[in-house]
């Protein structure tokens, strides 16, 4: 038991070597990559084989990821892997059910595959693109709520206001690269605001699923001390509010530039920071 323990540090203890060496790659570099193929996928202007290709879109993605799931693996526990199971099947459940009936998001459709699709119908990997936005969300509010996250209608609330709005910096950077499309569009760059609606839903079930998946001080104590957890937030906010202000969707990344505010709000994000996370 001892020797298993002490593998499981040692692995930790690298990963997170890894992911302090490459923060700025990771963090950065990659979104900005991100940001310029999926603008050059969109004009045309990359060949078929990479245009859109789903494998650099999931790598991407699983590198941008890297830094939430390292930070959070030493409060992964036996609790928070039913929890997220639970969480799991419901993202392919409530996606399912949106792609079927159009509720409760409206009627919508994949523009592009983003890699397997489950019964021909969803993104196979729905759940790396999901549940750590809703992960992201919650963490922040922890953060930035300080002793007002003690109270759990506060804390849940204040998370799914969070989750819904990085919906509202997602969802039009997403149809404007056209990763999806609803019909018919909405009146938000695109989408509809029966989305929103379906956000409300499907993001208040993820939060307390999220709430319920890990023990409150123990995961806020870990995320005040593992530097770079949030490191995904930063990913997602530069790639799909670049692509918003690319696309001139001014509201959507102004929602994006709150999530910066927030972000700064955590005492994380200073020139320290920077002078350790630039490549030597």
């Amino acid at each position: 038991m001892a020797d298993s323990s002490g593998r499981r540090e040692a692995i930790q203890t690298r990963l997170e070597g890894v992911i302090r060496k490459n923060r700025f790659t990771i963090a950065v570099v990659f979104p900005a990559i991100g940001a310029l193929t999926l603008l050059a996928s969109t004009e045309g202007l990359l060949p078929e084989p990479l245009a859109y290709n789903p494998l650099l879109i999931l790598f991407g993605t699983l590198v941008m990821r890297s830094p939430l799931v390292v930070g959070l693996l030493p409060r992964i526990d036996r609790r928070a892997l039913a929890a997220l199971g639970v969480l799991t099947g419901y993202t392919y459940a409530i996606e399912i059910i949106g792609v079927r009936t159009d509720w409760p998001y409206g009627a919508f459709e994949y523009g592009i595959e983003l890699g397997p699709m489950l019964f021909g119908e969803v993104p196979l990997a729905l759940p790396l693109f999901f549940i750590p936005l809703v992960v992201n969300a919650y963490l922040l509010t922890l953060l930035v709520l300080g002793d007002r996250g003690t109270n759990p209608p506060v804390r849940v609330g204040s998370a799914v206001v969070a989750v819904v709005a990085v919906d509202a910096v997602l969802d039009p950077a997403a149809v404007a690269v056209g990763f999806w499309t609803y019909v018919p569009p909405g009146p938000y760059y695109g989408v509809p605001l029966s989305n929103y609606f379906g956000w409300v839903l499907s993001g208040t079930v993820a939060v307390i699923l999220v709430d319920l998946a890990f023990d409150r001080e123990a995961l806020l104590a870990r995320v005040r001390d593992c530097e770079f957890v949030l490191d995904d937030l930063v990913s997602f906010v530069l790639l799909w509010g670049a692509i918003n202000l690319l696309y001139a969707n001014w509201v959507a990344a102004g929602v994006a530039g709150a999530f910066v505010v927030g972000l700064l709000r955590t005492d994380r994000y200073d020139r320290a920071m920077l002078r350790t996370a630039l490549p030597a």
